[in-house]
């Protein structure tokens, strides 16, 4: 904050909140925000939250508000207590409603307001072992749902039941929250963000499976192939140059190199095949309490890699009205290059063999 000249954090009920707590009530439409300054700190919290912020968080004063009376007058105390200067620059998490933003927009008239992510994405970029523990076991519960969701891919199957069937086996594993089970076969491959519909798989199509759930805080992400039938000599094909796209960026991924350098691996390889116009998207963005934040991986993005950072990388072909190919890893970077925190193979897995 010093560096930045940021006089004032504002952190909502978020992964931010989280990260800087360990805590974050629930998030809804009343007002609720911690305030941080350089000296000082307060919590505004609605009534209804109160007492289980003030056990979680004993230490951290606050100011707790009635449904009827409104947050502003506990937001006054708050910032009087912070005491931070009329023309402040207050820092916002990407999170917070905009309501709550304009509460706090009205009581400091003359601040300037910037993200918050200046301040907090570049510390929660770089995880400590810890949190590299917990990252690698959420990819075990990760793991075993795609082995599930890949096995209820047989023919007559609808996407809500291979999705069903992930969903499942996370909650199986112990993963505590299921945040998506993404199932799309055949032409609807060809959507990166296909919605899971009661589409049946038919004998001769591309499934992509692509899951994500949450252990003790922390996420997880993959994406794998499976095929109804015999693989095809177009998917086996297109398969085979988004894993070597992958191949590309996992030699690329080590310390020193950029995020942009991972992203022209990946993309190079794919566009070396013909098929650049079909990759659509970034290389892979970061992971930990939130299943997107920093680093993104991506063209422009000069930020250099470090030992502790946790990462996707997943390129992917997708070709409409035809088939969708992505193969996602999360990767943490090493002393040395980077590490793979899933240990299921790339391949894809043809339903009934």
């Amino acid at each position: 904050m010093a560096e930045l000249d940021i006089d004032l954090l504002a952190i909502s009920p978020s992964d931010d909140l989280r990260w800087l707590l360990g805590f974050s009530p629930t998030a809804d439409e009343r007002a609720c925000m911690l305030l941080l300054s350089s000296d000082d700190e307060s919590f505004v919290v609605p009534r209804l939250n109160a007492e289980q912020t003030r056990v979680a968080l004993p230490s951290t004063p606050l100011e707790a508000w009635e449904d009827a009376a409104g947050p502003r007058r506990a937001l006054g105390r708050a910032l009087e207590s912070v005491d931070v200067p009329a023309d402040s620059a207050v820092a916002i998490d990407g999170a917070m409603r905009a309501d709550s933003l304009l509460l706090l927009q009205g009581a400091l008239t003359a601040a300037r307001f910037v993200p918050a992510a200046a301040v907090l994405a570049p510390l929660r970029a770089i995880k400590d072992a810890p949190e590299l523990e917990l990252l690698a076991a959420s990819a075990r519960t990760a793991d075993a749902a795609v082995r599930a969701g890949l096995v209820a891919c047989v023919a007559g199957a609808t996407e809500f039941e291979v999705a069903e069937a992930a969903a499942a086996a996370f909650r199986g594993a112990g993963a505590e929250e299921v945040l998506h089970t993404s199932v799309a076969a055949g032409p609807n491959g060809a959507f990166p963000h296909h919605h899971t519909s009661g589409s049946r798989l038919q004998e001769g199509n591309l499934v992509t499976i692509d899951v994500g759930g949450r252990l003790r805080g922390y996420a997880s992400d993959i994406t794998r192939m499976a095929y109804v039938g015999e693989p095809d000599e177009r998917s086996t094909q297109v398969h085979a140059v988004v894993e070597a796209a992958v191949q590309a960026a996992l030699v690329v991924a080590c310390p020193g190199a950029t995020c942009a350098d991972v992203d022209r691996a990946a993309r190079g390889v794919i566009a070396e095949a013909g098929l650049g116009e079909y990759f659509v998207h970034r290389t892979g963005h970061g992971l930990g309490l939130s299943t997107h934040e920093l680093p993104s991986i991506m063209e422009g993005e000069d930020t250099v890699l470090v030992p502790g950072m946790v990462f996707s990388v997943e390129p992917g072909v997708y070709i409409s009205g035809e088939l969708g190919v992505r193969l996602e890893e999360i990767v943490r970077v090493t002393e040395t290059g980077c590490e793979i925190l899933s240990n299921l193979t790339r391949d894809v897995y043809v339903a009934g063999r």
